[in-house]
């Protein structure tokens, strides 16, 4: 069809549209009849939040990602891209209107049993997909899906869902069950409340709009801002710059020791260091209008040199970013003698690879709503994986007391590292503060991928010798790691990444050399696995590598030279407090060797020709507790009815935290879930938490939890003892009472004699580590380069596994997204330092056809430090996945590729070369 008959039938379709609005000027929204009355161009999506549809979510702006999803007229449709005025005369369905809490939908009800989300950002538009999917689209979800992402679970329980298979325990039992988690039914239906899901009448004012603008440049410094146009825009209240924002240098990353990150960033700056560096703020009574006269800011500029090469960063003729030196960090350490080992050895592998630019892609873009509450008191609602840290920066920044300053969370829809930052809340304090007024800053899915944070960039040459029986003798590094303008995260992610990627293995000489550098590009930030996914990817595709030249099988050299449960770990120097709290390590990979085993000849065998197969596994270890500090407070109480109220702070994007801290109450109450109460993220709730990263959400606040439990458990014994007139060793918690042989007490009875609370704290020392080992089986077609996975094989050392499906589903979500990373994904940036890949559809996060349904299994161990021996899970499945893939394609082609990803075009270039390079040896 011709351009000009597609403008037809879109002209005859808008006529429709138009006759349907005129004679027709309402529509039925979830079974009420509304007005129709959107602004000119708005979609669906924003017209149906207005109207207080929040299970309608914003994940993206261009219709990939499926989070907007609702049911127009019987079909699914993405209300991003389906302009409101064609809603006049629809009979429109979200999923708050296909079921409630009370009585949910049978498609909600399937994803509940399932536990069919993690964080739940992209579920109500999942709900909506398969509730209005034709009849027999069940069978081919690869095509019925391809237009919902979700970030977080793999998609197998996204299958399970639709197919009807249940994976909870409604017995709502402690640790070691499947419980669901707390805030199910509100997720399946929509109606829990992510952080922009606030209905302005709720809030103390009238609620105000932010849109940063934003600089073109990748260094230059601001000259003049001339914001008269702007603020002559309809509806606009304020322009912000930097004359009026605090001039308090601090640094976006969070941790619990300020000095972690360097202090390098202001609020507002007047030197750009980056494309889509924050220059003003505009602040108006829409988010149409702010967004108009955003672009109306006039700027000028003087345009600096810029660099966005890490290995320039250090030469003298390379404009310097901030101090006097573009190196962040530097780290040099040597055990033993590493040249004199390697010389010793009978082979030495030297090779350099390179790892590229992440997004970590949450649903949820980044966002905050600030106001001034009745008390005068500053209160932040953010989507933040770290409140209490977001609170003392705020003061710090704004020169507030702590006690001026209030941060919370809603549910947050997906962190994955990028919201141990703070990119949002300091522009809505700032516009409160400026206004008097709430305001709401909100990034585009675009902001999101062009100006917050990314997995940092690594250059890593490895040079690693072995004697001939395939041991190990001497690992050297020189690494180099791109932080982009900002040092955020920079020194933390680059000391653990040198350090549990080869402290897993046994060797007497070990030698790191290892730099951070600015560079005038995007900043990096905290990454799921925080370094070790870049390091573990060099070091085992070098241990791969040795083993294929001695001719050793690549699991039974590793299984020679990994450390056992007794040996310390040593990278360049040992971590006093890193143990070993339990070793799982060798079970991990048997289970590995044994999944890789099956149907290997039956694969072959389906193989058709021109393509080949190949098998590949990996390793990883990883601290269970970020270093330096990791405090979590935590308070439990027994209310009037007998059952028990859990304050933590930690957040829920989708970790499983809130499932995990009430089984760990329940189990030492001996009661179940649902007499669990939880308050979270919060921080006027406890004294203070460091916040959910680095895995610490089962491992540092359940260890409070626990600690709590146990205090209040111990109270309620004395006191039902005293009423009994028995020893306290003699009464005994269970269910709903206090047992003493044939006499009993209930806990009303308890708490009607007054109150009965405890607190719980644990400082996240000593630590422990936790092991992951990943195998693929591949195919790939040597004409074209495509490769499939045919087996997914992950077993993981998690100690005591508290909730079985929830563990899981960290571990296929960790497995898809490091898929992603390894395979598709890459933030493309040009030659002057812009990112180009700005939209979704630029960027392929997996879809469910991407995604192979892995086998996971657990070593039966417990752990000496964690809370009834449980580990963390969170991040440790993405690190071994890249190099467990470079090793099947290594074993599929012979070809051993260095640079991620591992994209068609490149695989296929390799192929190329080595057949031309065999033509040439011939």
């Amino acid at each position: 069809m011709s351009i000009i008959e597609n403008r037809i039938g879109a002209d005859a379709a808008d006529a429709a549209d138009a006759a349907v609005a005129a004679a027709a000027p309402t529509a039925t929204l979830d079974g009420r009849e509304v007005d129709v009355a959107p602004e000119p161009g708005q979609c669906l999506r924003t017209w149906l939040r207005g109207q207080g549809s929040y299970g309608v979510k914003k994940g993206c702006d261009g219709g990939d990602c499926g989070a907007c999803t609702v049911i127009v007229d019987g079909d699914p449709v993405h209300s991003c891209v389906y302009p409101a005025h064609r809603a006049a005369g629809r009979d429109i369905v979200t999923v708050q209107g296909l079921g409630t809490p009370e009585h949910p939908h049978p498609v909600q009800e399937r994803f509940r049993r399932a536990a069919g989300f993690q964080c739940g950002f992209c579920t109500a538009g999942m709900v909506c997909t398969v509730a209005g999917m034709p009849e027999g689209a069940e069978h081919d979800l690869d095509r019925t899906l391809k237009g919902n992402i979700c970030r977080c679970t793999g998609y197998r329980s996204i299958e399970d869902a639709v197919h009807g298979v249940e994976n909870i325990d409604d017995r709502a039992g402690g640790v070691g069950h499947a419980t669901g988690t707390p805030a199910a039914l509100g997720v399946v239906t929509g109606t829990v409340r992510y952080t922009m899901d606030v209905d302005p009448d709720e809030l103390p004012g009238a609620l105000l709009y932010g849109a940063v603008v934003r600089s073109p440049h990748a260094h230059a410094r601001v000259v003049r801002i001339d914001a008269a146009r702007a603020l002559s825009s309809p509806g606009v209240v304020r322009v912000l710059t930097a004359a009026d924002a605090p001039r308090t240098l601090f640094s976006t990353a969070q941790h619990e020791l300020v000095e972690d990150d360097p202090d390098d960033t202001m609020v507002f700056d007047d030197v750009m260091r980056f494309v889509g560096q924050r220059v003003a703020l505009v602040v108006a009574e829409t988010q149409r209008a702010a967004d108009r006269a955003a672009r109306l800011v006039e700027v000028e500029y003087e345009v600096l040199p810029f660099n966005l090469d890490p290995e320039a960063a250090d030469r003298p003729d390379t404009p310097v970013l901030h101090g006097d030196s573009n190196v962040v960090m530097r780290m040099d350490s040597e055990v033993g003698d590493l040249e004199a080992a390697l010389a010793a050895s009978a082979i030495v592998e030297d090779r350099t690879f390179h790892t590229h630019r992440v997004s970590h892609t949450a649903l949820e873009t980044h966002g905050s709503i600030a106001w001034q509450d009745a008390d005068g008191r500053y209160v932040v609602r953010s989507s933040t994986q770290v409140p209490f840290l977001v609170r003392r920066a705020l003061a710090r920044v704004f020169g507030l007391s702590k006690d001026e300053v209030r941060v919370y969370t809603g549910r947050v829809g997906g962190g994955f590292g990028g919201k141990q930052e703070m990119l949002t809340e300091d522009l809505a304090l700032l516009a409160t503060r400026a206004t008097g007024r709430p305001v709401r800053i909100e990034f585009s899915r675009k902001e999101v991928l062009t100006a917050t944070t990314v997995r940092h960039p690594f250059r890593m040459r490895v040079r690693m010798g072995a004697d001939s029986s395939g041991t190990i003798t001497g690992i050297a590094v020189d690494v180099r790691s791109n932080t982009g303008a900002y040092g955020n995260h920079g020194p933390g992610v680059m000391f653990h990444g040198v350090g549990e990627s080869i402290a897993v293995y046994r060797a007497a000489a070990k030698k790191i050399d290892a730099s951070v550098v600015y560079t005038n590009s995007i900043p990096s930030g905290a990454f799921r696995g925080y370094g070790l996914s870049q390091m573990i990817f060099a070091i085992e595709s070098t241990v791969d590598e040795l083993a294929r030249r001695l001719g050793l099988d690549p699991l039974e050299m590793r299984t020679r030279n990994l450390i056992g449960a007794d040996d310390a770990m040593i990278a360049a120097h040992e971590e006093p407090d890193l143990i070993i709290g339990s070793y799982g390590l060798d079970e991990c990979v048997r289970d590995v060797q044994a999944g890789l085993a099956r149907n290997r000849e039956a694969d072959a065998a389906a193989l058709t020709p021109g393509w080949t197969i190949g098998e590949g596994a990996a390793v990883a270890m990883i601290a269970t507790v970020p270093p330096r500090g990791h405090h979590s407070h935590v308070t439990i109480r027994l209310e009037a009815d007998g059952a028990f109220g859990l304050d933590v702070g930690t957040a829920e994007f989708g970790n499983g935290t809130s499932t995990v801290h009430q089984q760990i109450a329940a189990t030492v109450l001996q009661t179940t879930t649902r007499r669990v109460r939880l308050r979270q993220a919060d921080s006027d709730l406890v004294e203070h938490d460091t916040g959910a990263f680095g895995s610490t959400g089962t491992v540092v606040a359940g260890r409070a939890t626990h600690a709590a439990a146990t205090s209040l458990a111990e109270k309620l014994r004395a006191r039902a003892a005293a009423l009994l007139g028995a020893p306290v060793d003699e009464c005994l918690l269970t269910g709903d009472r206090v047992m003493r042989g044939g006499d009993s007490v209930s806990l009303i009875d308890l708490a009607a004699d007054g109150p009965l609370e405890a607190a719980g704290y644990w400082g996240g020392t000593p630590r422990s580590v936790a092991f992951n080992v990943q195998g693929f089986r591949v195919a790939i077609d040597e004409a074209t380069g495509e490769l499939r996975i045919l087996r997914s094989i992950h077993a993981a050392d998690a100690g005591v596994v508290v909730n079985p499906e929830q563990c899981r589903g960290q571990i296929e979500g960790g497995i898809a997204q490091a898929i992603g990373a390894a395979l598709h994904e890459i933030v493309r940036v040009d030659e002057n330092g812009r990112v180009t890949s700005d939209i979704l559809r630029q960027y392929h996060v997996p879809s469910f056809a991407d995604v192979p349904r892995s086998e996971i299994s657990f070593a039966t161990t417990s752990d000496v430090l964690g809370p009834l021996g449980a580990k963390s899970m969170s991040e440790s499945p993405f690190n071994p996945v890249a190099p467990a893939l470079a090793a099947a394609i290594r074993d599929a082609t012979g070809i051993r590729l260095t640079t991620t990803p591992f994209t068609r075009d490149v695989i296929h270039a390799a192929i190329l070369e080595r057949d031309a390079t065999r033509g040439t040896d011939g």
